[in-house]
């Protein structure tokens, strides 16, 4: 899995707080850029108070590689988003890549077992692309097959995507994806994203009796 940044708003912290000034503000945002206040202390009280439309402001591309269709099935299930995915139609396959997870690779014989499938299903793709057209070859390709993902979302809902993806209880590629790109959303703007991550290393878990027990405090910047 290979995570990179391609854009992002310059200054978002600074934007997003200049934004939720100018709704007190008899000024507009662009003067308050300069002299508008600390925005941590703007964004804590503006957000705080539930005002979380001024984070729209700032949006973040990433470029996602290596990442199993598995995980791309969940990943547009988050709607506020761009997506744009590597096309199995017109992208013929030529090498079978794919995602093996942990709990198979360090087993030999669920390793084996799945090594073995995945030629036999690659081998059954590489015939079926000679005879009939590569979008009807793809319907055997397995959920366990690599893709590259372009994504675009907007702080806010990145938030909401970190709470959610970065919990325990969440599959493990997917977390695992979250967890980087909340790395790099911080090293860019670092208020807007100081206590992202999943409710746990805010406060309670709301998971109940589903709760993991084990808070992720590694992600925590307190």
């Amino acid at each position: 899995m290979i995570i990179k940044l391609l854009a992002h708003t310059q200054d978002a912290d600074m934007i997003c707080a200049s934004a939720g000034n100018s709704c007190y503000s008899e000024r507009p945002s662009h003067d308050l850029m300069n002299d508008g206040g600390d925005p941590e202390r703007v964004l804590s009280k503006i957000v705080g108070m539930g005002h979380h439309s001024v984070l729209e402001h700032a949006v973040f591309t990433f470029s996602a590689e290596g990442v199993s269709r598995a995980l791309t099935h969940q990943l547009v299930r988050h709607r506020i988003a761009s997506f744009s995915q590597q096309s199995q139609r017109y992208v013929s396959l030529k090498e079978p890549t794919y995602v093996i997870p942990e709990t198979i690779s360090s087993d030999p014989d669920s390793l084996k077992m799945y090594t073995e499938m995945m030629s036999s299903i690659w081998e059954t793709y590489r015939k079926l692309n000679g005879r009939v057209p590569a979008e009807d070859a793809r319907y055997v390709l397995p959920n366990g097959c690599t893709t590259n993902i372009t994504i675009t979302m907007n702080a806010r809902e990145l938030l909401h995507f970190f709470s959610l993806r970065c919990c325990s209880r969440a599959q493990w590629e997917i977390r695992d994806m979250a967890d980087r790109m909340l790395m790099i959303c911080r090293d860019v703007s670092p208020v807007i994203f100081k206590n992202a991550g999943p409710p746990c290393i805010r406060g309670p878990c709301p998971e109940g009796k589903l709760s993991c027990g084990r808070p992720r405090r590694e992600l925590s910047q307190e």
